[in-house]
């Protein structure tokens, strides 16, 4: 079971100290927790799920990521809750519970990476390892530590692009939030810099391979953009064929015990058809394509993390069906297209947090980093005058 005292993000703690304890090591002093999907010598890697655990040896190594970071300076002080399989966007675990949220208790802590997510927002680690761990239901500080990355170029952005059909439909106090990015933007680098597009217009004008799906996706919901629903559609069918085809044999053979909702999905994948699934990956080459004839080299994308606020626990199903396919209508667009994006989180608005991404071309992770980090002072200050 979680750990209770520690708002339900652990699943196990323990120290493991850095190698070396030489105060000159970038990452000297901080602590970190891992999500359990990352390896750990001597230790079952769970995997959010008591089978799991229960037919698997102890991993012979530990993960690359985690051993550059103990190499670092950091020491791990334990492992985080995450959902099981890693496949939910809310973060409840029918095992190991539902890390509570100390931003907004009444909501989900997000998933998968619920317990990573906890942990940083409790204060109870100075950093943690998450996947895919953009959802705002929970951010509410931005992460510094700066491993030791390659040269990256320039960090001043050749354009920043606002997706404006995304911030006229998000939930979110949508004018506040670019008005400061406008004005963050223009301060530091020039106004010149800022261009606007719907990013909607352009995922239906340049990725062809879409036209299979767009009656797949809401198009009568108007909080819904047409064309990233249907690229939604395209990524669920990849994430469905991925799980079955790392893990549908497991499956099958363990008939592990999952918890309400997550049950459905898998077997869901596990049974799915691999029907499509060339053409996903045709709109995977096009997504990128796209985008990066958009955005150039040194360009970045912004827009709202996700359309609306994280839903409040033990939502209906009914209810969030709805409210994840405004989610992944967003978040798909870094999903599909590898492109590399930073959640900046902006504070709270109505006691829930409030945050923006900012998308870079696939490969720009380090000018990403760091164009965030020059941002996000003079960010944080303008969205405080409005």
């Amino acid at each position: 079971m979680a750990i209770d005292s520690d708002h339900g993000a652990f699943v196990e703690k323990f120290l493991l100290r850095p190698p070396s304890s030489s105060p000159d090591l970038p990452l000297s002093g901080l602590t970190f927790a891992t999500k359990d999907i990352f390896d750990v010598a001597g230790r079952v890697t769970g995997f959010g799920n008591p089978d799991w655990a229960r037919t698997h040896p102890a991993a012979e190594s530990t993960a690359p990521v985690v051993s550059a970071i103990l190499s670092g300076g950091a020491t791990s002080i334990g492992i985080t809750v995450t959902a099981e399989m890693a496949y939910s966007l809310d973060g409840e675990n029918k095992h190991y519970g539902t890390p509570k949220n100390p931003c907004a208790p009444d909501r989900v802590p997000g998933g998968s990476s619920s317990g990573s997510a906890v942990a940083v927002a409790a204060g109870l680690a100075d950093f943690s390892l998450g996947w895919f761990a953009r959802n705002p239901a929970i951010l509410n500080r931005v992460g510094r530590v700066l491993l030791q990355l390659p040269d990256t170029g320039p960090v001043v952005p050749t354009q920043l692009v606002i997706a404006e059909d995304c911030f006229q439909i998000s939930s979110v106090p949508s004018s506040r939030v670019k008005q400061a990015l406008v004005d963050s933007v223009e301060k530091l680098f020039g106004g010149h810099v800022i261009k606007h597009a719907n990013i909607g217009d352009v995922v239906k004008d340049k990725v062809p391979s879409l036209k299979s799906f767009l009656d797949e996706g809401n198009p009568s919901e108007e909080y819904i953009i047409p064309s990233l629903a249907a690229l939604s559609t395209a990524d669920g069918l990849l994430e469905r064929y991925e799980l079955k085809s790392n893990h549908g044999e497991w499956v099958r053979t363990v008939r592990p015990d999952l918890g309400p909702g997550m049950a459905e999905r898998v077997w869901a994948a596990v049974r799915s058809t691999d029907e499509n699934v060339d053409v996903c990956h045709s709109v995977m080459t096009e997504s990128r394509a796209a985008l990066t004839d958009l955005l150039g080299d040194f360009g970045v994308l912004a827009m709202p993390t996700v359309p609306g606020d994280p839903p409040k626990l033990q939502t209906d199903p009914t209810t969030l069906e709805g409210v994840h396919a405004r989610a992944f209508s967003f978040l798909s667009i870094a999903a599909v297209s590898g492109f590399c994006q930073v959640s900046i989180p902006l504070g709270m608005c109505d006691n829930l947090p409030v945050s923006v991404s900012l998308l870079a071309k696939h490969g720009s992770d380090g000018f990403l980093l760091n164009l965030v980090e020059t941002l996000y002072d003079t960010l944080k200050e303008h969205v405080g005058k409005l």
